[in-house]
């Protein structure tokens, strides 16, 4: 029997994965090297909808643009890539590149070298490999496309481009120009790379875009040409470290230090793992802008928050939130994930958008808000901040009432905003699979405009491998899912072996799983690279926010 689409794609994931591990026990590879041949074979046999035409002559642009917003600016010109631990660089003179989209520490030490620190785990690596293969493979693109018969010799569009980067200012003719050529590198239309430019343009740097085009296929052609290769090397101190849980041990005894000396230990405690505004907005935002801005609906207020020119209003509700309960944790673990711990025997009369059930303070709830955890990192993370605290020599066990994760996801029938109420997740390329008892069902938000499916989840070893092939699979076979994310998986299975194999936690805990819709990779036009949700965002991370507080208030 023939393979289907499906299983060569299935097989081309753990290719990458195994490969992906091969790489890192081994310290270093050559991308564009014999050691790094497997590795872009398997991307450009899976061909994932994000990278679009990756298997193509021409340059994918939507694909380029998704990659450059989660590694560091100016990595383009390095030729060498150092995978690092947190090594005390923040100490140093070095200042930290943070990517637009990725929280992640990066540091150019020379000009041909850049530092990544990777203190969230494996899937920050996989997510990083991915990315720089597809990177490589569309700058060995560019080269061979400019070079004449494999060189030196090259055509002359790029020694346009060449002479145009050499230029502090470009003229709107020499820009226009520039592009012309650049487009006939690329194979694209002067309008694509017009578009492009555009988007990646900034008042430092309106060229940027030419800049890196110009060093992608700079370095292809030294490669070619020359044999001086691109190299990616995995430092000794993280490969010692990885998997040993340093950055959440010390991200959670954080919090249960704070949770101390608060003396909020006792308490029924409702972990969320969610953004850092929709929990404070909907506790405190309608009441603190009554009359700032009075006569607003509630999700009028939270797309006024949620606009870039905000910033005074959301000092107001951070102000009233402070002033009633609220303790902000700053992260210093490592992690990139800070905390809010919310007090609601703290909070005032009519200061709170919810009515509290409980009378007693003892009974009175805490809410601990988490920001979101990348992949692998949700297990590091909820694993140590379940486990009970060793308080001078005892250990204590926390009251923890409820669990709930709410976030984006990819959506396999349906629209951007559309929502996703699991009822068991499943892992990617294993036979692992998690069914539970969601507290959350679909009836909680019918009638909200909005479409609702309930069903399985896929937890995927990385979206940037999204593919539409075992996407379909996935949707039309009995497994019945309805969409992916990275995180659920990782998040359940902590939850289950601290309630019922260590006993940590009560076993009967409450669990809510619910997620709106990113992108559709189903979708023509609808995937992550096609650009982020804007404020179609506002109306389901509030909808779901309100389910799960309502619930918490009424236990």
């Amino acid at each position: 029997m023939e393979t289907t689409r499906a299983q060569e794609s299935t097989n081309a994931i753990e290719r990458m994965y195994i490969t992906m591990r091969h790489l890192f026990n081994r310290g270093f590879y050559k991308p564009m090297g014999v050691s790094g041949e497997t590795l872009r074979n398997a991307l450009l046999q899976l061909r994932p909808e994000i990278y679009g035409s990756i298997g193509e002559d021409k340059t994918e642009l939507e694909g380029l643009m998704y990659v450059l917003e989660r590694l560091p600016e100016g990595i383009e010109q390095c030729r060498f890539i150092n995978l690092t631990s947190d090594e005390g660089y923040g100490k140093s003179h070095f200042k930290p590149i943070i990517p637009p989209k990725r929280r992640r520490n990066c540091y150019r030490i020379d000009e041909e070298q850049m530092n990544i620190e990777i203190t969230r785990g494996r899937s920050d690596i996989y997510d990083i490999l991915t990315h720089l293969t597809f990177l490589f493979v569309e700058s060995d693109k560019i080269g061979r496309r400019v070079l004449i018969d494999d060189g030196p010799r090259t055509i002359r569009d790029w020694q346009k481009l060449e002479k145009a980067i050499g230029k502090e200012k470009l003229s709107q003719a020499e820009r226009e120009v520039a592009l012309i050529h650049t487009a006939n590198i690329l194979g694209r239309s002067f309008v694509d790379v017009a578009e492009v430019y555009d988007k990646l343009a900034t008042k430092k740097n309106p060229a940027r875009f030419l800049q890196i085009i110009y060093w992608l296929g700079k370095l292809a052609i030294e490669e070619i040409t020359t044999g001086e290769k691109r190299t990616i090397t995995f430092s000794s101190l993280l490969r010692e470290r990885l998997g040993h849980h340093i950055h959440g041990e010390r991200w959670a005894n954080n919090i249960k230090g704070v949770l101390r000396k608060e003396g909020l230990l006792n308490r029924p405690l409702h972990i969320i793992s969610s953004n850092m505004h929709s929990v404070l907005n909907s506790l405190f935002a309608r009441k603190a802008l009554a009359k700032t801005l009075p006569g607003k609906s509630p999700l009028e207020l939270y797309e006024a928050l949620s606009q870039p020119g905000s910033a005074k209003l959301r000092e107001l509700v951070t102000s009233r939130a402070v002033k009633n309960g609220m303790i902000p944790i700053d992260d210093l673990s490592g992690t990139n994930i800070d905390v809010q711990l919310f007090d609601t025997a703290r909070l005032g009369p009519d200061a709170c958008c919810y009515e509290l059930a409980a009378e007693k303070e003892a009974d009175k709830p805490v809410i601990l808000v988490m920001d979101y955890a990348f992949g692998e990192q949700a297990f590091e993370t909820i694993d140590e901040l379940l486990k009970p605290y060793n308080m001078d020599g005892k250990l204590h066990y926390m009251s923890v009432d409820s669990i709930s994760i709410m976030g984006k996801a990819g959506i396999l029938e349906g629209d951007k905003g559309d929502l996703m109420i699991p009822s068991a997740h499943i892992f990617e390329g294993t036979a692992d699979n998690y069914p539970f008892r969601n507290e959350l069902c679909k009836s909680d938000f019918e009638g909200n405009g909005l479409r609702v499916f309930e069903g399985t989840m896929v937890t995927v070893l990385g979206t940037s491998l999204q593919n539409k092939d075992i996407l379909s699979f996935f949707h039309d076979s009995t497994w019945n899912v309805i969409g992916l994310e990275m995180e659920g998986v990782h998040y359940q299975k902590a939850i289950q072996s601290a309630s019922r194999i260590r006993k940590s936690i009560r076993e009967d805990v409450k669990v809510r799983y619910a997620y709106y819709a990113s992108d559709n990779p189903l979708k023509t036009g609808h995937t992550l690279a096609s650009g982020g949700l804007g404020t179609t965002g506002v109306k389901p991370t509030y909808l779901i926010t309100d389910k799960i507080l309502k619930q918490i208030f009424n236990s």
